[in-house]
């Protein structure tokens, strides 16, 4: 299974992991961090270094409560660094947005992906992607990462998420994306309590009958918190465990923090379950 990013190629015949790269001042783990220019692109070649077989741009939090971030503001944090990351790295660049112009603006500048929160909800988003001809991820979320975490509910949390994939793939297909271009994310944290979380990872081989990658967000999430008591900067260990989980479970790509350390726990559960060892 290998998906052409653009020219670059991500290649997901085995697990791999996508490295976080925010250029935002308050997202819930890292916010602040990388804001400069040669800091973040410092940062995306060391992940590349570690493994990461993607690097996920973003430039607007989206962690519950987050302000909204306006379009310029947005473009101007994340289009530099594509722009200087395209030079310098091999792997895929994606960029984590759900702006139409955005989208265009990055996939312009060399990213290869689009890692949409929105699932191409957003007015003209389907559109765009459809005519920019790269891969899409379509990420599940229930209400928006201002309201999402007031009272989420569901009858069952497994199957809306699957009919809503379902739905939302069909509007890719009428809108002209194939679907060898969609990779798909149940949205750990967006509009769910910690029950609905575990249930969506206990159940995750459900999405995989939809014949489609899977990318999961786990890494250092309040869920962990929530089972560990631990605050964001101690849950790697709980990190690490999510992923493997997840990949036990049929995911492809995880979305990380820490890039090394969950490359090489991917590595030993491999080596396990696959009897691949690199």
């Amino acid at each position: 299974m290998r998906i052409d990013c653009n020219g670059r190629l991500l290649d997901l015949h085995r697990p791999r992991v996508m490295g976080i790269l925010n250029v935002t001042p308050d997202s819930f783990s890292d916010g602040g961090r990388f804001l400069r220019l040669e800091d973040a692109v410092r940062r995306a070649l060391a992940m590349e270094a570690q493994g990461a077989a993607v690097i996920d741009v973003g430039g607007e939090s989206t962690r519950p409560g987050a302000p909204e971030v306006g379009l310029e503001e947005e473009l101007e944090r994340v289009i530099p660094v594509i722009e200087a990351l395209q030079k310098v790295l091999k792997v895929p660049i994606s960029v984590d947005t759900s702006k139409p112009e955005v989208m265009r603006e990055a996939v312009a500048a060399g990213a290869g992906l689009i890692n949409d929160v929105n699932a191409l909800r957003a007015e003209g988003a389907v559109e765009t992607a459809a005519e920019l001809g790269v891969p899409v991820c379509l990420m599940h979320m229930q209400g928006t990462p201002r309201t999402m975490q007031q009272a989420p509910a569901y009858e069952d949390v497994v199957a809306e998420v699957k009919s809503f994939f379902e739905e939302r793939m069909r509007a890719c297909a009428e809108a002209g994306i194939p679907r060898e271009r969609l990779l798909l994310d149940p949205g750990f944290g967006f509009g769910k309590t910690l029950e609905h979380n575990l249930a969506l990872l206990r159940n995750l081989g459900a999405f995989t009958l939809l014949g489609r990658p899977l990318l999961v967000g786990l890494s250092r999430k309040s869920m962990l918190g929530a089972i560990t008591g631990r605050e964001t900067g101690g849950r790697l260990a709980a990190s690490l465990a999510a992923a493997v989980l997840a990949v036990e479970r049929g995911a492809l790509l995880v979305r990380v923090h820490d890039v090394a350390e969950t490359v090489d726990a991917l590595r030993v559960a491999m080596a396990v379950t696959k009897g691949e060892e690199r």
